[in-house]
Formats: C-alpha cells, structure tokens, sequence
C-alpha cells in the first residue's frame, strides 16, 4: 500500500476512534489496536504504542471541554489516578513475566459481564437521589453536572471499591497497551453510581495520565513509531474534539447503549486475541 492511502487512511479510522472514545469514555485504544493490526497489519506492539500515545491525545482534545462545561468531576479523577497510574506502573512489570494472551481473555469474559451489567435498563435521577457516603463527603467528592433542567447536584459512594477498580484499570493499561476507559466508566459507574455523562468524561480525563504512565515504558521499549503515531495522534485528536462537542447535546440513555455495543465489540476481540496468541 502507498505510504500516503496508509497515512490517510490511518487517520481516518483513528478520527473515527477518537470520535467514539470521547462519546463512551473508552479512549478509543482497544478500538485503534484492533483497526491496526487486523486491517492495516501493524505489529501488536507498535499498534499498543501509537494507541497508547492517542489515549493521551483523546484525553487532551476531549478534557479540556468537559472541565470547561463543568461534566468532569476533576477531585475524582484525582484521587483515582493515583491507583490507575499506580497500576499501569505495576502491570508494565507484570508484562514481562505474565502472558498477555490469558489476560486478554480474562479481560474479554470481565468485559462481557461488564457490557450485560451496563445495558441493563438504567435512570441516572436515581443517582442523584442517593444519600451522601461519609468517606465521598469527606473527601468532597460530591459534585454538580450540568443538563438541560440545568445543573443537577449528586452523591458519589463506595469510593474503596472504585479505587480497587482503577488499580486494576491501570494495571491493564500497562499490560494491554491499552487507556482501560471500560474499566474505569464501570467502576464509576456502577460502583460509584456517577451520572453516566461524569462517569464518562472523568474517565476522559483521567486516561491521558494512566496512558502516559504506560507510554513511557514502551517508549524506552522502542514500540513507539513517529511515523505511526502522527496519524493516529492527528485523527483521534480532531476526532475527540468533535466528540466533546457531540456528548453535550446526547441523551445518557443513547450513549449507554453505545458503550455497551463497543464493550461487547471489545470483549469479542479480546477473547479471540487471547485463544488464538495474537497478543
């Protein structure tokens, strides 16, 4: 293939990616790895590079208009990182004596319970109803986001069992080559009960950090191509810019609905990439 079709056609599956990962949270990384390795033939390790320097190029473009917007729940994201950069640290060690194969699919069969548990049917005013959780009050975690009413106050809960979650999050950044947006959307979530649009651009935020934790490794690895990772970075970039502008008009129901369609996609991929080695 031509080096200019390769660039631009890189860079329009990249836009695209970011596109979905500033909507989901995801950052677009497990979407960029697979895109680039089963139709453009990169190797798994170059494709976790690039997708590990457009993790932070998606929490850059998207962050920045969700803090502005008031979505982000920037204390959260905070005190969260420390375990998500803690765990990228601690899984980029682990990937030189655990396969990544058998985590792969772990990771997928996690996904696939994860992508069941966030489809079912949901109301996030019910979130906003909870009473408050002394240690989240403590740490004045709670928070207020903004919606066409206008701006609606919540509870944030089970702040240990998030900060497990995120642990593990960044743990399979460093493993996977990956932002783990899933992982952190359902802690959040589910665990936190967060409004999904909080859940989702906090998880935007804070991707950027673990990504770059991870970066460094794989940099010093020499798995980070330049002439790769522009088009990619480019593409996700304008992408998650565009999708910043899209999740302020979108309903949380409808966006439910398409992180779990990009969850299960996720999990398919993980499970065939961990039975058939490909990782």
């Amino acid at each position: 293939m031509d080096i200019l079709v390769f660039t631009l056609l890189v860079g329009a599956g990249s836009f695209a990616a970011g596109v979905l990962g500033a909507l989901t949270g995801l950052g677009g990384g497990s979407l960029l790895v697979t895109m680039l390795v089963l139709f453009f033939g990169v190797d798994m390790h170059y494709a976790m590079g690039a997708s590990l320097v457009s993790v932070i190029a998606t929490s850059s473009g998207a962050a920045a208009a969700y803090v502005r917007e008031g979505y982000s729940n920037l204390r959260v994201g905070m005190v969260l990182e420390t375990a998500t950069t803690t765990g990228a640290l601690f899984g980029a060690f682990l990937a030189l004596y655990v396969t990544t194969g058998m985590l792969s699919l772990i990771f997928g069969l996690v996904l696939l319970y994860s992508a069941w548990v966030s489809g079912r049917p949901q109301d996030d005013s019910g979130k906003v109803d909870d009473p408050p959780d002394p240690l989240a009050t403590k740490l004045r975690m709670d928070s207020e986001y903004p919606t066409p009413a206008g701006r609606v106050a919540y509870h944030v809960h089970n702040v240990p069992a998030g900060y497990g979650l995120m642990f593990v999050a960044g743990g399979l950044s460093g493993l996977l080559g990956i932002g783990s947006g899933a992982v952190k959307v359902l802690a959040m979530d589910q665990a936190m009960r967060l409004p999904f649009k909080v859940s989702t651009t906090t998880s935007n935020f804070m991707i950027g950090v673990t990504a770059a934790a991870s970066a460094g490794i794989y940099l010093n690895r020499g798995y980070i191509d330049p002439g790769l990772v522009m088009p990619v970075t480019l593409g996700v970039l304008a992408g998650a810019i565009l999708g910043a502008v899209i999740l302020e008009k979108s309903k949380p129901n409808l966006l439910r609905k398409i992180f779990t369609l990009v969850v299960l996609a996720l999990a398919v991929q993980m499970i065939y990439n961990g039975i058939a080695g490909k990782l």
